[in-house]
């Protein structure tokens, strides 16, 4: 099973900028689809964003479509997802996750269709 790691959090002003990275070990993370997924205090967790384990294939929630980008480098088994215009509302911990199953033709949104997590990242953003 995939191991992931993010990191690239941190605290950043409203309107600023970050890029987070989610390391991932093991022979099958190019085969599989990856997101994003965050969790507010309170909150339950949601998605962000996700990706195919084919290039060109993304997904993103209404809220962070045209801020957040989401890419992936499968020679550097390595998970990204750039952060622009940030908003206080964007502030939680951010968590990549890997999609159950290996070449699936789907992009899942639901955080129960990923069987593999980081330990999270947490995101500030100031007004």
């Amino acid at each position: 099973q995939v191991q992931l790691r993010e990191s690239g959090g941190g605290l950043v002003q409203a309107g600023g900028s970050l890029r987070l990275s989610c390391a991932a070990s093991g022979r099958t993370f190019s085969s599989k689809n990856m997101g994003w997924f965050r969790q507010a205090p309170g909150k339950e967790r949601e998605f962000v964003a996700a990706i195919s384990w084919r290039p060109g294939s993304t997904v993103y929630a209404d809220s962070v479509k045209g801020r957040f980008t989401i890419s992936r480098d499968n020679t550097k088994n390595t998970l990204y997802l750039q952060m622009n215009s940030l908003k206080p509302e964007d502030t939680a911990v951010y968590y990549c996750g890997a999609q159950q199953g290996i070449l699936a033709s789907y992009v899942a949104q639901r955080d129960g269709l990923y069987d593999a997590w980081g330990q999270g990242t947490q995101v500030t953003v100031s007004s």
